[in-house]
């Protein structure tokens, strides 16, 4: 479904603040991968999501969904078959635009339809919304009508998770998007996350802090390290192992500790 091929990415080259944000980064996610990501801050991790999704083109190499080459193609292009959601939970919605407005255009956005942009929403569509609503338990679906900037963050972030998947994507990027919410809700969602992406077979990249998150959800675990994936575990093998052989396959991958605090803070609290 994804291949990436030897992307390389370098900021502001040839400066003091030069940074080699991708260094040679391959991997292959077959349809229906549900793949974790770990890594410490600057590991590449988001930067790898943004090349994926055409926020910026790769100095070198080549990505392939679904048979095709998309490297250049636009960011705007590549919305209509890849959904994401971000760490923040502003981010995704459009804040003075009501719940079913931002439904209509994720719904519009992603059809297959080129002319879907310039259509209206049926009433058989608004019933589709309402009853996708009704399936997050969060009674979103009787307040169709206000904005979505009344909305608490465990709210908006579960609504970006329908608005990205209601028309199934090709590939879900899932960027740290439990991490800014409390507990509670970020459990919510992550169930949440889990019961779509199984439904509709969805191959799915997540980015989490969270070590026990990285091997329980998904069938295979990545590690990044200084831009490019220095660890790939899937399989009977994953099925095996614990948080401390994951720090040690780390360990192998770099010749170095893993060196996170907030990675191995939530590790310890199992949060």
């Amino acid at each position: 479904m994804l291949q990436l091929k030897n992307i390389r990415k370098t900021f502001n080259p040839g400066t003091v603040n030069e940074k080699k944000a991708l260094n040679g980064v391959n991997l292959k996610l077959e349809d229906g991968d549900f793949a974790t990501i770990v890594g410490s801050n600057g590991a590449g991790k988001s930067t790898m999501f943004n090349a994926i999704a055409g926020t910026f083109y790769p100095d070198h190499g080549r990505i392939i969904l679904d048979g095709k080459d998309i490297t250049f193609a636009p960011e705007y292009r590549r919305s209509v078959y890849i959904g994401r959601l971000f760490q923040d939970p502003l981010m995704g919605t459009a804040p003075h635009m009501t719940i079913e407005e931002n439904l209509a255009i994720a719904y519009l956005r992603a059809s297959r339809n080129r002319h879907a942009v310039f259509s209206r929403i049926s009433r058989k569509e608004k019933e589709l919304f309402r009853e996708q609503l009704s399936l997050l338990n969060m009674g979103m679906e009787d307040r169709m009508k206000n904005p979505v900037g009344t909305l608490s963050g465990g709210q908006r972030q579960a609504l970006t998770l329908l608005m990205a998947t209601m028309v199934t994507p090709k590939i879900l990027l899932l960027d740290e998007h439990t991490a800014a919410l409390d507990p509670a809700t970020a459990a919510k969602v992550l169930e949440l996350t889990r019961k779509i992406v199984a439904e509709r077979q969805i191959t799915c990249l997540m980015v989490t802090h969270n070590m026990n998150q990285a091997l329980e959800m998904g069938n295979r675990t990545l590690m990044m390290s200084d831009g490019r994936i220095v660890f790939d575990v899937k399989g009977k093998e994953r099925e095996g192992m614990t948080v401390d052989d994951l720090l040690e396959k780390f360990a192998q991958g770099t010749g170095e500790s893993f060196n996170n605090d907030r990675i191995l803070l939530s590790t310890e609290r199992g949060d």
